[in-house]
């Protein structure tokens, strides 16, 4: 299992808009690199990326919560 964690802290989100789909959902396969949310601080948004492939397991966060850096965001099934 690995763990995808928050860069910096911030308010997390699953989506790029409200509008849009979310980037990932559990059970969704992740490659190396692939944005799986973002985080917002002053209305500057950093891409959060999967370190590691595998399938999103769960997510450890809520859409919209806070977040500290080097929480755990969500995990991966290898």
């Amino acid at each position: 299992m690995a763990e995808i964690q928050s860069p910096l802290p911030g308010v997390f989100y699953r989506r790029p808009a409200p509008d849009k789909d979310p980037f990932v959902s559990e059970g969704d396969s992740v490659e190396k690199g692939q944005t799986v949310g973002i985080v917002e601080i002053m209305k500057q948004f950093t891409e959060v990326q999967a370190d590691a492939a595998g399938t999103v397991e769960s997510f450890q966060v809520e859409d919209g919560d806070m977040v500290q850096p080097g929480q755990t965001i969500l995990t991966l099934a290898e």
